[in-house]
């Protein structure tokens, strides 16, 4: 999944939008989107100060999973160029190669994140920015699961999300339809926490997509620890 993936189109109370399109695959969306996607979220001042926050607690060529990696800005981007060893997965093809050509110091995966093998412990860190939400509710808490083993005991996660309380509803994200789900905000910190990650710090902003669609839009960012 790429780096993000939102609701905004769905009605407050959970109703899904009528006269919706069928949802779309998300490899689908998110090449159809390409580096547009990246032209309206990347300069997130958010983002930014959640990935500065990372940084102060890594050690020199840690190794990163970033997880919806899209096009490889701002997150690979910044963890690459701080000496990081960065492998990022995303299931579009499309979103893959930008991010391949735009970070070359990084590596990338095309594939499902839910699909792919990670040993024990294999990484320092992990990235989970606004990747989980065009998956079902217990596909993330699964995901946060398998992702928590991956990283090393006291390892660092940093994510975000969409922080709105909606289970299998259809919206429109960028003009492409999709099907997405999420957690209000303190059930999420609880999902995470149940995953096997403490929670150390919450920080919500509102945030406007830089984009003619673009409307303001709650973004929770979560920084923890591995148990």
């Amino acid at each position: 999944m790429s780096e993000h993936q939102e609701q905004s189109a769905a009605r407050p109370d959970g109703d899904q939008a009528t006269h919706q399109a069928p949802a779309l695959p998300a490899a689908t969306v998110f090449d159809a989107l390409g580096a547009e996607y990246e032209r309206a979220f990347a300069g997130s001042a958010a983002h930014h100060a959640s990935l500065d926050r990372l940084l102060e607690h890594l050690a020199p060529g840690s190794r990163v999973l970033d997880v919806g990696s899209g096009t490889g800005v701002p997150t690979a981007r910044r963890l690459a160029g701080a000496g990081h060893r960065v492998v990022g997965v995303d299931v579009s093809p499309v979103m893959t190669a930008l991010a391949a050509r735009q970070v070359p110091d990084a590596e990338f995966r095309c594939g499902d994140i839910r699909e792919l093998p990670w040993a024990d412990g294999e990484f320092d860190a992990v990235c989970v920015y606004f990747s989980l939400l065009q998956m079902s509710r217990g596909e993330q808490s699964g995901l946060l699961g398998r992702l928590a083993r991956a990283v090393k005991p006291g390892g660092r996660l940093a994510m975000a999300t969409v922080p709105v309380d909606v289970a299998d509803v259809s919206a429109v994200f960028m003009g492409q339809p999709v099907v997405v789900s999420s957690f209000g905000e303190e059930e999420f910190a609880s999902v995470v926490a149940g995953a096997g990650f403490a929670v150390e710090e919450r920080h919500s902003v509102l945030f406007t997509p830089d984009h003619p669609a673009g409307a303001p839009e709650p973004h929770l960012f979560l920084h923890g620890r591995r148990i």
